[in-house]
């Protein structure tokens, strides 16, 4: 109790100083998930750099990739009580605080990879300022978005229609959304941590997975998957959220210095996005992959019409939602 009283009675000197705008030193822990060579990982490391850098070094911060601190669950529940103090993953492993934030990741909803950014700006997205206040009440606050390229599905197996995937287990994210998407596809939602996925494909438990390309080839999976069907249904974007008690304890400046840090990371991710698909494409025919495209008879409107379909059931209070981010320029 003593320990807790002192702790919380530093916080808070830290807090008021931050108010008085004077720089404060602090040590951040950065979770994710994500492996060595996925934009997330390089995303990671880069802005933990630049922030060092930005903030001359009074805040440093710590990155820890691959789940070295447990997976999504554990991290979001890491931030939201401070023994992490940043973190990043898809927008929709915050909807056990608030539901709507998984708006974000629904699939179909973005023009291009720029809507996505521009959707997602924590600084001017209308939709998602509001969904921060009530994040914020619950102890976490998303301050940035990382752009992963578009989602694909990969499997054992040609995949060109829903009905293709009829009756098998498909690996979901633990996540309701992903759960509501694999269920348009016409498969059965099999959750499967991240870290399990290759296991899981090579042992049968799934017989495919959606993904972007960075991940697909920076895991390896051509070792346990044969097709990609370039389905593009989701602009894969990742939130960056931080412990709220932590953010308020850094001074404004820094708090500045980290947005702009982080959004200029962003711009950074969605040009490695695009510029390395093409080049992923080709690496991953080369390790014995074969690509399906609408060219070779994937039906891109079956999967949106049953997806769409899907979602507006199982989430109708995304509708409004999804008006107003559709409408961002």
């Amino acid at each position: 109790m003593l320990h807790r009283t002192i702790t919380r009675a530093l916080t808070g000197a830290a807090i008021a100083l931050a108010m008085t705008g004077a720089a404060v030193a602090a040590e951040l822990r950065y979770a994710h998930v994500g492996a060595e060579g996925d934009i997330q990982t390089i995303y990671a490391a880069q802005a933990a750099e630049g922030i060092a850098a930005a903030t001359n070094g009074d805040v440093t911060v710590t990155v820890y990739p691959a789940s070295q601190l447990g997976g999504v669950a554990e991290m979001v529940d890491g931030i939201r009580m401070g023994s992490i103090s940043i973190g990043h993953h898809d927008f929709a492993s915050l909807a056990r605080l608030v539901p709507e934030v998984a708006v974000f990741n629904a699939p179909f909803i973005y023009r291009d990879g720029a809507h996505a950014l521009a959707a997602t700006d924590p600084e001017t997205s209308p939709a998602l300022q509001a969904i921060n206040e009530k994040l914020v009440a619950q102890g976490v606050r998303i301050i940035g978005r990382i752009y992963r390229g578009d989602r694909q599905i990969s499997s054992n197996f040609p995949v060109k229609t829903p009905a293709d995937l009829s009756g098998k287990p498909f690996r979901a994210v633990p996540l309701e959304l992903w759960v509501s998407m694999v269920k348009g596809f016409g498969a059965i939602p099999t959750p499967v941590e991240v870290a399990e996925l290759p296991t899981a494909l090579m042992t049968g438990v799934v017989v495919g997975q959606e993904n972007p390309l960075t991940m697909i080839a920076a895991n390896n999976l051509n070792e346990v998957q044969s097709h990609v069907s370039m389905t593009g249904h989701m602009r894969a974007v990742l939130a960056v959220f931080v412990n709220e008690e932590v953010w308020q304890g850094l001074s404004e400046d820094q708090r500045a210095a980290i947005t702009k840090v982080l959004d200029d990371e962003a711009t950074k991710s969605l040009q490695m996005a695009q510029e390395g698909e093409a080049k992923l494409v080709e690496e991953l025919k080369g390790r014995g992959m074969t690509f399906i495209t609408e060219a070779d008879g994937l039906d891109l409107t079956a999967f949106r019409e049953s997806v769409n379909k899907q979602i507006a059931q199982d989430f109708p209070s995304f509708t409004p939602l999804i008006e107003q981010i559709q409408a961002v320029e």
